[in-house]
């Protein structure tokens, strides 16, 4: 067979760890192997009914065409009223744009506004998908990590002492994927108000916004002010919310010139989002919103009891996270630990013993552009969580 040759840029983009390692989970499982898998990042609850009812309205009127390609305009006029109701910001129809899901938000974002020469500030552990996406653009993703003892989350000086003249974008991401963490109001603002005086735009990604747990509260970063507003990109989707991750709707809300391009890109590369589950997504955010609290509730209870298994634990700590579904344990405990001849040196050889000795399926630290650590999800049934708890602990409890 001739070789096929693959451009530079496409060629250096990895595979997402997360969706490889649920792949590998699915492949055992498929061959018999029974494998719990906390993995991919995923509402285990079902769309609502309501939504679904609206998506079966949209096919009983034959609503199966193109569309508008920023989005139809009550979805757009639905994703205005949700800004101002929930996140305290106002925005023009003309200033948001409905995308096919939140990647496809941010990719258009990263080829919109940064190319060779141009860098973007990622506090890490970070979402997985960052990196590959700005790299296609010819930018480079710059990396800085974030303290446990801060909670994850980047202080000011940390910025200060990261950022360059090259910098172009900044990312938050809160509540954060893979720790959980939710950015303080107080920290935000001056951050902000730093990267606003240096013109240096800030991507902020809250799809978790609605997982919070305790006293912590999500903060919009464009709510902090006006001039803080012109330069905040803001990123969502209905897919963690909702538990409508295969339906692939997202949104970016910002200025109407960065509006107009992303319009223009999209229009090129994707067409419009999907016309039925645009008609699903503005029943998701015109409609009840009582799920939200009720399974907001059950991750929570999920959650403290994920955090004390693993706590409990020998050679295991586990910080508990303030929003979003994951925990994220530190495992260094167990480096230089044996199983069947092999040695436990680092996040990747933890992930791998967990999957090949107690069938669980877990993304290393290193996928995010963190270390010593492992990504659990904890959006599971309460019996999968037990079990797989179960499996773990015997595991480790087994190693020399």
């Amino acid at each position: 067979m001739r070789d096929i040759a693959i451009t530079e840029s496409v060629a250096a983009i990895a595979p997402s760890a997360a969706e490889e390692t649920s792949f590998l989970a699915n492949k055992l499982k498929r061959e018999g192997i029974d494998i719990i898998s906390f993995a991919q990042g995923e509402p285990d609850f079902d769309t609502p009914d309501n939504i679904k009812k609206a998506a079966i309205a949209a096919l009983d009127e034959g609503f199966t065409k193109y569309t508008d390609v920023p989005g139809i305009p009550d979805l757009r006029k639905a994703i205005q009223s949700k800004l101002k109701r929930e996140n305290a910001v106002e925005y023009e129809i003309e200033e948001i744009l409905a995308t096919s899901g939140g990647k496809s938000a941010l990719y258009e974002i990263f080829r919109s506004l940064v190319g060779k020469g141009d860098d973007v500030l990622i506090p890490a552990p970070c979402y997985l998908s960052y990196e590959d996406q700005i790299k296609l653009t010819g930018a480079r993703a710059v990396f800085f990590p974030t303290k446990p003892e801060n909670g994850f989350c980047p202080t000011l000086q940390d910025v200060q002492q990261n950022i360059t003249d090259n910098t172009r974008i900044f990312i938050v991401n809160t509540p954060c994927n893979p720790t959980g963490a939710v950015f303080k109001k107080k920290d935000l603002q001056e951050i902000a108000n730093f990267l606003v005086e240096r013109g240096v735009f800030i991507l902020t990604d809250e799809v978790y916004e609605h997982l919070i747990y305790g006293e912590n509260e999500h903060v919009s970063v464009a709510s902090l002010g006006d001039e803080i507003k012109e330069m905040t990109i803001t990123v969502n989707s209905v897919s963690k919310t909702y538990a409508m991750t295969g339906w692939r709707i997202g949104f970016v809300a910002g200025p109407k010139q960065l509006i107009r391009a992303l319009n223009n890109l999209q229009g090129h590369a994707v067409g419009n989002p999907n016309s039925i589950a645009q008609r699903a997504a503005i029943e998701a955010y015109n409609g009840t919103q009582q799920h939200i609290e009720d399974r907001q509730k059950v991750y929570a209870e999920r959650r403290e009891y994920m955090v004390k298994r693993l706590n409990d634990m020998r050679d295991i700590t586990c910080h508990s996270p303030e929003g979003a579904f994951y925990t994220y344990p530190n495992i260094t405990s167990l480096y230089g630990k044996k199983y069947d001849g092999n040695k436990i040196e680092n996040d990747l050889d933890v992930a791998k013993f967990l999957l090949e000795k107690a069938h669980v399926a877990v993304v290393p630290g290193v996928a995010f552009h963190g270390t010593d650590h492992i990504r659990f999800v904890f959006a599971k049934s309460m019996e999968e969580i037990k079990d797989g708890m179960d499996r773990v602990e015997r595991a480790i409890n087994e190693l020399d």
